[in-house]
């Protein structure tokens, strides 16, 4: 059903669905004509602000003059640290843009709008926000300035992950994990969307599909990276792929109110990851596969049957690839929850990573119940969260208060989520069973 018009709550007979679908076209249509507007307002009237772009032409500059080993692709920021689909995108907008800024913001716009739109179809899809809040997707002061006065490969990665979920909301499993993989060789952060998608798959998927769709991923990781796996395979792995960086304290939107030697430490960086892997592990054994029994129930009669099956050839072969149709709203929801557990365990967030969840905040408000006294005031609970959010990612540079305020935002939406009910996982036609 759909939700009501003021408030997020149920909406009556008089919001039908069909209502809520036809006012949320209509205004993400004219949100969409109006961020065009905004778009080329930024681009005309805004300084753009240097920052990476110089490095990034560097890098590309390296890899188009034939430069194959990663140790001597840099730029005046630093080594480049992304894998190679990162070089691919920027070598084709400095071919589109001859490496001037102006043109590339352009081409960034039309990237924001484009990322825009998808965001708005799975939005739209799954039928969780009273239709007025989409606005909140076109408020982010931030998240224009990171896309259009910034152009960094963040807006890229996360706007292939956009088009990856929606294909997934379709069931184009395939097609979309190979557009994920693809986003993951742009920038490695959203590989903090991976172990939600792996559960997903062995909710959604036959082990034929699982190992033919992990294989389409891997093989585009191949493709992409042949000329330096080909060449300093070494180094293109542990450069591209370290997931060891450790980032500067002053930098950071989050934990800044921690002490740079604590902050950089290898027990922190070791204690943060436990406490990842243990929300994840909650989440998924209590949430995402109550409906199953569990997380190890789901486990325990996926894998044998997994095994039985490739140990008989035959029924692995002639198998189905999908066994079970989910609904688009647990995709979602497993998928911006399972990443926004990964945001806040995060040792450092910079200015530029807050486009990796903003998109999802407005699903992931309005998937909480927080309790109040007034029911009406679960709305405006809601709009102040957005609006602290907002507020933290503005501060600059970051403080302790603002990084410590985030935090508090960042469990209070977390413990939200929690308390939350936990959506059906399978479409109406499908019951669970082993597969």
């Amino acid at each position: 059903m759909a939700r009501g018009l003021y408030f997020g709550t149920k909406s009556s007979a008089k919001y039908s669905k069909g209502s809520w679908i036809s006012k949320s076209a209509a205004l993400t249509s004219a949100l969409l004509v109006a961020e065009v507007i905004l778009v080329a307002l930024i681009i005309y009237f805004v300084p753009y602000t240097k920052i990476d772009w110089d490095a990034y032409m560097s890098q590309v500059d390296g890899f188009l003059g034939g430069e194959r080993d990663y140790s001597n692709l840099k730029g005046d920021t630093g080594p480049l640290v992304y894998p190679a689909g990162f070089l691919y995108v920027y070598s084709a907008i400095k071919f589109l843009t001859g490496g001037e800024v102006l043109p590339a913001q352009i081409l960034f716009g039309i990237l924001y709008i484009a990322n825009l739109g998808i965001v708005f179809l799975i939005y739209l899809s799954i039928d969780v926000l009273p239709w007025w809040a989409f606005l909140l997707l076109c408020l982010s002061k931030r998240i224009h300035s990171i896309f259009m006065l910034r152009l960094f490969n963040d807006c890229v990665a996360m706007a292939m992950l956009h088009a990856a979920m929606l294909l997934l909301l379709y069931q184009k499993w395939h097609s979309a994990l190979i557009i994920f993989s693809a986003a993951v060789s742009v920038k490695m952060n959203v590989l903090l969307f991976a172990p939600p998608l792996l559960l997903l798959m062995l909710k959604a998927l036959s082990v034929k599909g699982i190992l033919s769709g992990l294989l389409s991923a891997a093989l585009v990781q191949v493709v992409l990276g042949l000329p330096f796996l080909l060449s300093y395979p070494k180094v293109y792995i542990s450069r591209a792929f370290n997931l060891g960086r450790v980032f500067i304290h002053f930098w950071s939107v989050n934990f800044k109110f921690v002490p740079e030697e604590i902050f950089i430490s290898k027990e922190l960086a070791s204690a943060l990851l436990v406490i990842h892997l243990t929300l994840l592990l909650i989440f998924a054994h209590h949430k995402w596969c109550k409906y199953e029994g569990g997380l190890f129930n789901l486990l325990r009669s996926r894998v044998p049957n997994a095994i039985k099956k490739l140990i008989h050839i035959q029924q692995f072969l002639y198998c189905e690839s999908i066994i079970h149709i989910l609904r688009k709203e647990h995709i979602v929801a497993v998928m911006f929850v399972g990443n926004f557990i990964g945001i806040i365990c995060a040792r450092s967030l910079h200015y530029q990573f807050y486009s990796w969840y903003f998109f999802s905040l407005p699903f992931l408000l309005w998937k909480t119940p927080f309790p109040t006294i007034i029911r009406h005031l679960n709305c405006l609970c809601r709009l102040l969260l957005f609006a602290g959010v907002e507020f933290c990612w503005n501060v600059y540079p970051s403080t302790s208060f603002s990084s410590l305020f985030l935090l508090f935002l960042h469990l209070a939406i977390l413990w939200g989520l929690w308390i939350s009910p936990t959506e059906q996982p399978f479409t109406e036609k499908e019951s669970y069973s082993s597969g």
